[in-house]
């Protein structure tokens, strides 16, 4: 009878696997303090000076707070109030009046720039042509072209704003066209339908709650775009803080800013309910006894 032997099970001694090399990321951040570093060696500010805004900052705050615990309803104050209240609301009709003139310009740019709706010569085109709107600021379409066109007022900010919109909202409603659910699009070309019809029922009825939702959040951006092109003269709340810097009316400057800081809170408040309730729908809760009465 032969001896039966069992193979010795080997031990195997497990290996820590290779710790990854972290000189990448060490470079990367050694190369990132460097390019900060000079950035700010290079841009000649007095660092030195800091401080002083912890000295002058609260002086001037003080003389801006100086304007707001004064009597609202009596003179010069009341006059003040109704003036800034006065110029912030025109900044927001400027503000909406330009978003409307870029989302209504921007839809059949979207519709060139989706790759599934255009020809890819279509599409590089019209991209190239909206990139080229993105890269210049609202202040230099203002200056350049609007205002020896339109001169001074609230007319050349808005039409800025206008323009300024068409290259984001562009490129967003292409964007939001190239995700569609392709299912609707075929099923409209199946039954016969083209050309338009196809647009507007396949296409844009899909992306028309994201596409509102961008008008609303450009809204909120060329509330505070008008502000800046007012310094120049483009009408708004920005022109009269302009004028007010000028001759260093500080209580007239720290109510002007209180407005401005209110009027943008809620209207930056109300614009993000809207936009959730269009992205997220009504968001009410169903019981589950109302679900099941409705399936009866």
């Amino acid at each position: 009878m032969s001896a039966v032997t069992e193979p010795a099970a080997a031990s195997a001694t497990p290996t820590r696997p290779t710790e990854p090399s972290k000189a990448k990321v060490t470079l990367t951040w050694i190369t990132l303090v460097v390019i900060f570093g000079g950035a700010a060696w290079l841009s000649n500010a007095k660092w030195s000076e800091i401080t002083d805004v912890f000295t002058e900052g609260w002086r001037y705050l003080g003389l801006m707070g100086e304007g707001l615990f004064q009597n609202p309803f009596s003179e010069p104050w009341s006059g003040y109030w109704t003036l800034a209240f006065e110029r912030m609301m025109e900044s927001v009709y400027m503000a909406w009046i330009g978003t409307m003139i870029g989302a209504v310009i921007s839809i059949p740019f979207g519709f060139l720039a989706a790759r599934n709706v255009s020809g890819p010569v279509t599409v590089q085109i019209t991209r190239a042509f909206l990139n080229l709107i993105r890269a210049i600021p609202e202040l230099v379409f203002a200056i350049i072209i609007m205002l020896p066109v339109f001169g001074f007022g609230p007319v050349a900010g808005t039409v800025a704003l206008g323009v300024g919109a068409v290259g984001t909202l562009g490129k967003l409603t292409a964007e939001a066209l190239e995700g569609i659910d392709p299912g609707p699009v075929e099923a409209a070309r199946a039954s016969g339908a083209k050309g338009l019809p196809v647009l507007r029922w396949a296409y844009w009825s899909q992306v028309l709650p994201e596409v509102v939702a961008f008008w609303l959040y450009r809204f909120e951006v060329n509330i505070r775009a008008s502000a800046v092109l007012g310094i120049i003269g483009a009408g708004g709340v920005g022109q009269l803080l302009g004028q007010l810097f000028g001759q260093r009316e500080w209580e007239q400057i720290g109510i002007t800013l209180a407005v401005v800081i209110v009027v943008t809170l809620i209207v930056d408040a109300i614009s993000g309910a809207i936009r959730h309730r269009i992205i997220a729908g009504s968001g009410q809760h169903v019981s589950s006894k109302e679900k099941a009465e409705a399936n009866l």
